[in-house]
């Protein structure tokens, strides 16, 4: 570690957005090495930084403490700060938003419009927000928002709605789960082979998550002018 990659705990604590005594519960907890000793001081590094970042993204998709402490100690011993970010960066959402609480007022601003409880109901229907313990509070991702609110104004019936919704969820899951299975297993051994850094490979990573969500986009465009072109066939 050199001296300008080291950081006291209030530094580190301030890079990553937490309090210090978070960060030593961690250290004591073993997700984090201990920092390096100079004296009666200890020093952190890039090595403590990459994984209190990937503890921050797995607490964001809903681990535990005891799950966070089983996936990093999976982690390779001689995992470098790069490999630890690669790591995060396949975790991260693909969301460019998360999705947030908002009461029904900020719902209704959000959605340019009033919302009945008939408009609310079709929204729940359709998974584009989700409900909370909280009287008219609700989850919802801004991104879904924009969708969901263009299918309302198309007057779907609420069954319909959750039909396609069912359809579209069921087809996009297995594809989700096929496709990260041939990344895991032909595509990021390929670029580990080819030699390149964990910082270039997360660099792909991004630049791979729209090429796919589009590639999806185009072949779902195909097949709806196939299933047309069929349809007319059989009618004549």
């Amino acid at each position: 570690m050199t001296p300008s990659e080291r950081l006291s705990v209030e530094q580190l604590a301030e890079r990553v957005g937490m309090s210090v005594r978070t960060i030593r519960f961690y250290a004591g907890r073993g997700l984090i090495p201990p920092p390096v000793r100079e004296g009666r001081n200890g020093f952190y590094g890039a090595d403590h930084l990459a994984r209190l970042e990937l503890v921050r993204e797995l607490q964001a998709h809903g681990f535990t403490l005891s799950a966070i402490e089983g996936y990093l100690e999976r982690l390779p011993a001689e995992a470098t700060p790069g490999d630890v970010a690669l790591q995060r960066t396949m975790l991260a959402p693909w969301l460019s938003d998360l999705p947030e609480s908002v009461d029904r007022a900020t719902l209704e601003r959000r959605a340019g419009r009033s919302l009945s409880d008939d408009d609310i109901e079709l929204l729940v229907a359709l998974r584009v927000v989700e409900p909370t313990p909280d009287e008219d509070v609700f989850r919802v991702a801004p991104a879904h928002l924009s969708v969901g609110i263009g299918l309302m104004n198309l007057g779907l019936p609420v069954d319909g709605a959750v039909e396609a919704e069912r359809i579209i969820e069921t087809h996009a899951r297995a594809m989700a789960e096929e496709l990260t299975e041939v990344f895991r297993e032909k595509v990021l051994p390929h670029y580990r082979a080819s030699g390149e850094p964990p910082e270039a490979i997360a660099a792909i990573i991004e630049q791979f998550k729209p090429l796919t969500v589009q590639a999806l986009v185009t072949a779902y465009e195909s097949a709806v002018n196939e299933t047309k072109r069929a349809t007319i066939r059989r009618r004549t």
